[in-house]
């Protein structure tokens, strides 16, 4: 996408099937939250956790809520609201942030073993980010909308 356009953008976004698997995931394991890892154990593997079972660093960044009834949607964060159960937020940390702020991430899933910490490892599929470069205009769009903090989530 390219132009002026003042359209909003989301940080992170769900592909159809990774969308099947988050489904399956919270029937079974209740409200989800994934945090894009950013290195170390399993690589930069996104982990998904059953809510609250990953204690959010004050400096993490949330980088977007993702909807899995509807993944071409993603809702927005209202500051200082908490984040509804339906939806999945996608923290990173602070310093990963800073170096993937210009670029979108797409979760993804594709068959294979997931990380041995994040749910989906006995489904036989597993996360993983595929990425693109924002335009000048959503650039421009996201610096006037900063992501919200740890710090800044009830």
């Amino acid at each position: 996408m390219t132009g002026t356009t003042a359209e909003p953008v989301a940080r992170v976004a769900l592909t159809p099937e990774a969308a099947d698997v988050v489904r399956r995931l919270r029937a079974v394991h209740g409200p989800l939250m994934f945090h894009q890892s950013g290195g170390c154990c399993d690589g930069s593997a996104p982990m998904c956790f059953p809510r609250g079972d990953f204690i959010v660093g004050d400096d993490d960044v949330l980088l977007g809520l993702l909807d899995d009834a509807h993944p071409e949607a993603p809702p927005a964060h209202r500051p200082g609201e908490p984040i509804p159960d339906d939806v999945c937020p996608v923290w990173i940390s602070g310093p990963q942030f800073a170096a993937w702020a210009h670029t979108q991430l797409l979760l993804d899933v594709v068959p294979g073993r997931g990380a041995g910490f994040s749910l989906e490892a006995p489904e036989g599929v597993r996360f993983l980010i595929r990425s693109r470069v924002f335009d000048e205009a959503e650039r421009r769009w996201l610096d006037s909308c900063p992501a919200p903090r740890g710090r800044d989530v009830p």
